[in-house]
């Protein structure tokens, strides 16, 4: 499980330096201003919770936790979902999608799993971690 939290955060922090490259030179001059920052909010989420996710990976190495791995994985699930959504909002306009609507419900879902996924870590550091 280590090995695929410390994976997907170095992908996902990889591509969030291309989609930040990518928002502040190309789309910039395609979208409005408020799709602009809703698609940094997006990155800066995304490269929050890279962050996140190696803390849960280093920390596996002290705590034998199944909260801990839950919070892996709401990280990752609720990075998908939060930033995937805020992405998808950005650049209906230049996709020319009309059938989008269903995005602005995952955006808050997926932030109430990304604090879920806080919460599990802080419970699983409280409950757990012997140095403390």
């Amino acid at each position: 499980m280590q090995k695929i939290f410390l994976l997907f955060a170095s992908l996902s922090g990889a591509f969030g330096v291309i989609l930040g490259a990518m928002g502040s030179h190309w789309l910039k001059e395609k979208v409005n201003y408020l799709e602009l920052n809703s698609f940094e909010t997006g990155v800066r989420y995304q490269f929050i919770h890279v962050f996140a996710l190696l803390t849960v990976a280093l920390l596996m190495e002290k705590i034998d936790s199944k909260l801990l791995i839950y919070s892996g994985w709401m990280f990752i699930v609720g990075t998908m979902l939060f930033s995937g959504s805020l992405y998808g909002l950005s650049i209906k306009s230049i996709l020319t999608i009309n059938y989008t609507s269903f995005l602005g419900p995952i955006t808050p879902a997926g932030g109430l799993i990304l604090i879920i996924g806080w919460i599990m870590l802080f419970f699983s550091i409280l409950f757990e971690y012997k140095d403390l």
